[in-house]
């Protein structure tokens, strides 16, 4: 049985990067989780995006620092903009993408704990992600003994001298113990499967490649690829849900294959512990299993023009597509597109320096 790490005298951690990182959380509960990750993440400013009931008070322990939104603050702050962002839906973290200032971002959810490795020591997922962050990725040529630039490893025999540079990193996707990311009809068949292998390799996804992407233990860097991290506009009022982080996922890996950013999977873990309820999920999941099999085509398909030289244009132009392709799927697709493009103009709008719209000097 996977157990989540035992943190008692845990001793101090040194935070790398304590002024350049921000911690994203979405919740409609008290933090209480917090305390668990408290070691790792107390030096770091945290900014909580409230789902739900904007009256419902919620409560931070003692001794983080961090902001806090609320639905009528997101209103107040982007005005009918605010359309963009979902309501009852863990999509709203993206608010917090938006309105942080910091260079990288770290997104958790609020039932997620420290794990431990198969030694039995607590796992500091957030150093995890940031040495994902820091390390050059290798979209263009696979290397066998998996990430290159980890201790231990190198490049193997036959692989490419001109791309042993590799590519600047632009999102850092961990894994879970315990309680398995799965769709609603994998949960109902399988209710009691857990995750146990812990597996230690960080690899980078393939130019071309897209991948189903979780967002509740995610790290990016906000200047590379902030505003195509948009999760989507789902939940209330909306036929579909829990296709938030995927919809970022492909946008995001289509952006960063066309700007020669890299994307890595593996390590981190966490330790998930609370499996949603599987008939919930399927409500909100229906459309969305079948519309998959005609969005994952549209993402393989789309090509972006050599003048979107920025996150902000290729994001544009991919609005443009969806509402061109997708939209004979389902009307919805149509109400998506637009609310792509008024993602974009409210972040350009709350972050006007164009810190953000920098392109990669990776190789495409």
């Amino acid at each position: 049985m996977v157990e989540p790490a035992d943190m008692k005298g845990a001793a101090k951690i040194v935070p790398l990067l304590k002024d350049e990182l921000d911690i994203v959380i979405p919740t409609i509960r008290n933090l209480d989780f917090l305390e668990m990750w408290r070691p790792f993440f107390e030096a770091y400013h945290l900014i909580i995006v409230q789902d739900g009931d904007p009256s419902k008070t919620i409560t931070v322990p003692d001794g983080f620092d961090y902001e806090l939104y609320n639905r009528n603050d997101i209103n107040r702050i982007l005005g009918p903009k605010a359309s963009c962002i979902s309501f009852k839906d863990s999509a709203c973290r993206c608010f917090g993408y938006m309105v942080s200032k910091k260079k990288y971002i770290f997104t958790i959810d609020d039932d997620c704990f420290v794990a431990k490795d198969p030694s039995g020591k607590p796992i500091n997922s957030l150093e995890q992600h940031i040495k994902n962050l820091l390390s050059p990725s290798t979209p263009f040529f696979f290397n066998t003994l998996y990430d290159p630039y980890r201790d231990g490893a190198d490049f193997v025999r036959g692989y490419p001298f001109s791309l042993r540079e590799g590519a600047p990193t632009a999102v850092s996707h961990g894994l879970w113990l315990n309680i398995p990311d799965y769709d609603a009809p994998t949960q109902l068949v399988k209710p009691l499967e857990r995750n146990t292998r812990y597996v230690d390799a960080v690899l980078t996804i393939p130019k071309g490649t897209l991948f189903p992407m979780c967002g509740m233990n995610l790290a990016f860097n906000r200047e590379l690829i902030g505003p195509a991290m948009y999760f989507g506009l789902m939940g209330d009022g909306q036929p579909i849900g829990r296709y938030d982080d995927m919809w970022a996922g492909w946008c995001t890996k289509v952006i960063c294959d066309h700007l020669g950013l890299g994307v890595k999977t593996g390590l981190p873990y966490i330790y998930h512990s609370k499996a949603s309820n599987p008939f919930v999920n399927l409500r909100k999941e229906y459309k969305g299993i079948f519309w998959q099999e005609e969005i994952i085509p549209f993402f393989q398909a789309a090509t972006l023009p050599k003048d979107c030289t920025t996150v902000q244009k290729c994001y544009i132009e991919l609005s443009k597509q969806v509402k061109e392709k997708l939209s004979k799927v389902d009307p919805y697709f149509d109400k998506l597109a637009d609310a792509m493009v008024t993602w974009i103009e409210a972040w350009d709008e709350l972050n006007p320096s164009g810190a953000s719209t920098k392109a990669a000097n990776g190789k495409a």
